[in-house]
Formats: structure tokens, C-alpha cells, sequence
């Protein structure tokens, strides 16, 4: 595909993205509706209140507790099943562009909780590690940040490095061709369990086998309800986030199968 192409398509589906998810998604009916009131009062107010209600959906611990369940990745790293692994693939999520305690730039929150969890695994089972991440937006490569945390706060070091991958399918087809190219078709993937069950069809479908480790669950267990968890009993800033997150990747899954 012509670069210029693949780009305008990137861009493309994140406008798209920005539509189709919360805070916009509940607001594109009620201002419909509330424009509508004046020419069509009962079709005006019918789509003000299906926002309202959509939007209460989207931040109720009940209805996004049920979305996270049909989501994300429930089972934590198979341990006997880890055996056979060959490598570790670490993916991003994001950075900061403002961070001058680390030099300028680093990696948002999410990435760090991937690359914890990579760096655990890497010292427990002493397998090379492999971190992915491109600049969809120009500047440094999201997986030379990654890299620079895991050499500076973990003392490890990245055996290979994929930055050019722009989303979830690059990170896989990019990350396959270094990876088969060493003789590695057996890996550990790790990325958030809400996007693991994306991940992995995307590498999977790239021709490497792969073994879930998931991190950071948002739903699940007996302390879904803690405040540690995104969840709880009251809608909140973190049910919010649950609620986006999870609907992000259930749109995410349904795009990448038509697309496949």
C-alpha cells in the first residue's frame, strides 16, 4: 500500500475512533436530538434521551462491568504452558511527550504497566525481550522509550526493537518478521488483558504462536469492587475509563475481523 494511503487510512480511523467512543458518542444524539426539537419535537427528545441514557450505561459500574467481562482476557499466564516460550513481546500503548523528570519524553502509564510486567517475566524465565512501538505521530519511536526504561529502571536490555508498527495488526507483522528471522515462533505476549484478545489474533494470524500474559485486568475477581480497581459501586472517573477502554476494544476486534 502507497504510504501516503496507509497514513490517511490511519488517520481516517482514529477521526472515525473519535466519533464512535465516549465523551462524543453519547453527545453526537442529544445535540441531534436537542437541534431536531423545533421541527421534529418527539424525534428530537427521543435521541436527547437515548445520549443521556447511553451515557449513564457507559459510566454504571453494572453495565460496564458486563462489557469488560465480554472483553477482556480473564486467565492470568498458563505457567507450564510459558515453558516453551522462545522470547517476550512487549507492546505499547502511548507516551508522554512532557516528562522532564526523564529527559523530555517517556512512556504513558499504560506502557509502564506492560513493561513491568515484561521485565518480571524476562528475569524469572530468561528469555530476550522484544518491545513494539512506532511514531504515528511523528517525533521518537514509542519502542526507543520503551527501550530506555527497561535499560535505565530495569536493568534489562530489548534484544529487538520494532518502531515502526503504527497499531495493533503493524505491531504484529512487523514484530513477526524480526522474530522469524531469529528462529522464534513461540512467544509471550504481553499487553493489557483488555487487549489481549486483539493482540493475539493479530500475531497470531502473523504466524507466530502465541502464549497470553496478560496484565492490569479492569473487571474480575472478589476485589472488583476495591478501590484499587477501575470498577466499583458508584460511577466514577475509572468507570468511565473501564467503560471507554472496553467499548475500544470491542469496536477494535469487529473492525480488525471485517478487515482480516
Amino acid at each position: 500500500m502507497d504510504l501516503s494511503l496507509a497514513a490517511g487510512l490511519f488517520w481516517l480511523k482514529k477521526f472515525v475512533a473519535v466519533l464512535v467512543l465516549p465523551p462524543v458518542l453519547p453527545l453526537l444524539p442529544i445535540v441531534t436530538g436537542l437541534l431536531l426539537i423545533r421541527r421534529a419535537r418527539r424525534l428530537g427528545i427521543g435521541l436527547a434521551w437515548t445520549g443521556v441514557v447511553l451515557h449513564v450505561l457507559l459510566i454504571s459500574p453494572f453495565s460496564v462491568s458486563w462489557l469488560v467481562r465480554q472483553v477482556e482476557y480473564a486467565p492470568p499466564l498458563d505457567a507450564s504452558a510459558a515453558r516453551t516460550a522462545q522470547a517476550i513481546v512487549v507492546l505499547g500503548a502511548g507516551r508522554r511527550s512532557h516528562a522532564p523528570e526523564f529527559e523530555g519524553e517517556t512512556v504513558n502509564r499504560l506502557a509502564l504497566e506492560r513493561l513491568r510486567y515484561a521485565a518480571r517475566l524476562a528475569r524469572e524465565r530468561g528469555l530476550p525481550l522484544l518491545v513494539s512501538g512506532g511514531a504515528p505521530r511523528g517525533g521518537t519511536p514509542e519502542a526507543w522509550l520503551m527501550q530506555r526504561v527497561l535499560q535505565q529502571d530495569y536493568g534489562l536490555s530489548a534484544r529487538w526493537v520494532e518502531s515502526a508498527s503504527r497499531d495493533t495488526r503493524e505491531n504484529a507483522h512487523f514484530s513477526a518478521v524480526q522474530l522469524q528471522a531469529a528462529g522464534v515462533g513461540r512467544i509471550l505476549l504481553v499487553t493489557h488483558a483488555m487487549h489481549m484478545k486483539r493482540a493475539r489474533s493479530e500475531f497470531e494470524a502473523a504466524g507466530l504462536e502465541v502464549i497470553p500474559a496478560p496484565t492490569a485486568w479492569l473487571g474480575g475477581g472478589e476485589a472488583e469492587t476495591g478501590d484499587d480497581q477501575a470498577l466499583s459501586l458508584l460511577p466514577s472517573q475509572n468507570t468511565a475509563y473501564a467503560g471507554w477502554f472496553a467499548l475500544h476494544e470491542l469496536l477494535g476486534q469487529l473492525a480488525y475481523r471485517w478487515s482480516r
